[in-house]
């Protein structure tokens, strides 16, 4: 639990100095007078529904827990539609929301010049006001909206990379379901694919999305210990990790343990999923909600979840994919109100476990893994395997992801890159070599 709000809100007004005087609107375009308590109705802006649902049915906490009795006046639209118009309303002085989710694909716009500063809240003051709550956040789902030591966005999840396997196929074709290494499980797999005509992993080569080609990529990337950028948003891709990464995926395409499929979402994957094709994956917990359920509703306790293999050289057994985070529009009327309504519903324990719970996105405090609870929970589509106490078990080795503000221009060079080696036109080596090339031309750095 929070302490206090009053007692928190003293602290805030020291170090932010916010209060009563007057402040700058976002941007400069005037002056407006904070609120400080009382009825106040909150802009926020989402590209989901789940949230909405998530803050509409936080209200009743927020209004026990601060001076403020919320209501929501919500805006929903696609994650970039929503920083493009954040960003005019900005320019325009007027309109802009006292909240917004940003998709974490959609965040580096906000890394461009001094935009985040200029913008958004920095919340690393309020953080630091709630006695604990610094030490408890994980420093890998704050790396992603952080910009020279402010901190814009709190993060919707920790969403980590595990195993999906079909249970059912994998004991009907007497696999082990504890094969340690990527490498073993790629000979595995090509013995499936030789003898069953499926495979255990799946890249994306949909030419037109170039983040689900790029994702495919990251996750093992990451996993192995490489990155796309460093904490000075520094490109790093071109490294022993990430060739050793792309030659192992090149390498499973010709041999059938790893099978590319258009998309992981669509009529592509759906197929090859109800054919048994695709009798396992790597992908993010989210997957599980948001690619299984809807494809393969009649597969409901035949899948289970794993931590990934290692690789023989090195890194860890998960890595991260994804996430929302949400940040406050600086120096506006409901600026407060709006910092205290997130703190008071995204990071409180019971918050973060209601989140779990209705959403499926894992805490960001470290000491929400421990509850009970969570940890007795069931899954019934996963044959009611307890996975919170396996995401638990591999939350040390959930890396930090860093961005920059040319990210787009690195998804896009990379995304056509991997494609080529994947054909077999360019090597590993080439593939990473020309896209770092390519970044750097266009990036200007």
């Amino acid at each position: 639990m929070f302490p206090a709000p009053p007692t928190r809100r003293t602290l805030l007004r020291g170090a932010l100095g916010l209060g009563t005087a007057a402040a700058l609107t976002a941007c400069g375009a005037g002056t407006t007078t904070v609120r400080t308590s009382g009825d106040v109705t909150l802009s926020l802006w989402t590209h989901d529904p789940g949230y909405e649902a998530f803050f509409r049915k936080g209200i009743p906490e927020a209004d026990r827990l601060t001076d403020f009795r919320y209501h929501l006046d919500v805006t929903r639209a696609g994650p970039a539609d929503l920083v493009t118009k954040l960003l005019a309303q900005a320019v325009a002085g007027r309109g802009t929301p006292d909240t917004i989710g940003f998709e974490i694909g959609s965040f580096p716009r906000m890394l461009r010049g001094d935009i985040a500063p200029r913008l958004l809240h920095d919340l690393t003051p309020d953080i630091a006001g709630v006695p604990g709550l610094k030490d408890d956040l994980l420093p890998a789902r704050l790396a992603p909206y952080s910009k020279d030591g402010g901190l814009y966005a709190l993060d919707s999840d920790t969403p980590m990379v595990v195993y999906y396997y079909r249970d059912d196929l994998f004991s009907k074709w007497n696999l082990p379901t504890d094969t340690a290494t990527w490498e073993e499980y790629a000979e595995l797999g090509a013995r499936v694919h030789q003898d069953h005509g499926a495979s255990l992993c799946v890249v994306s080569t949909v030419g037109s999305d170039a983040g689900q080609v790029v994702q495919s990529f990251q996750m093992l990337l990451y996993q192995r210990g490489g990155a796309f950028f460093d904490a000075d948003g520094d490109l790093v891709l071109d490294s022993p990790e990430a060739e050793e990464t792309l030659r192992f995926l090149c390498d499973g395409l010709r041999t059938g343990f790893v099978i590319d499929i258009s998309d992981y979402y669509g009529a592509a994957m759906q197929t090859a999923l109800k054919t048994n094709k695709v009798a396992g994956l790597p992908m993010a917990i989210w997957y599980k909600n948001y690619g299984l359920l809807p494809n393969v509703p009649e597969q409901k306790g035949r899948w289970r979840v794993r931590g990934l293999p290692r690789f023989t050289k090195g890194g860890g057994v998960t890595a991260a994919l994804g996430g929302t985070g949400f940040g406050v529009v600086k120096d506006k009327a409901n600026t407060e109100a709006a910092v205290d309504f997130l703190l008071n519903t995204w990071l409180t324990h019971e918050g973060q476990v209601r989140r779990f719970t209705e959403t499926g996105y894992l805490p960001t405090r470290r000491s929400v893994y421990e509850d009970p609870a969570l940890n007795a929970t069931k899954d019934d589509f996963c044959g009611g395997q307890q996975l919170f106490r396996l995401y638990r078990s591999l939350l040390p080795d959930v890396p930090a992801f860093y961005q920059s503000p040319d990210q787009s221009i690195l998804f896009d060079v990379l995304a056509g890159n991997l494609l080529r080696a994947y054909r077999g036109d360019v090597s590993p080596r080439q593939a990473l070599k020309q896209t770092a090339a390519d970044y750097r031309d266009q990036a200007g750095r």
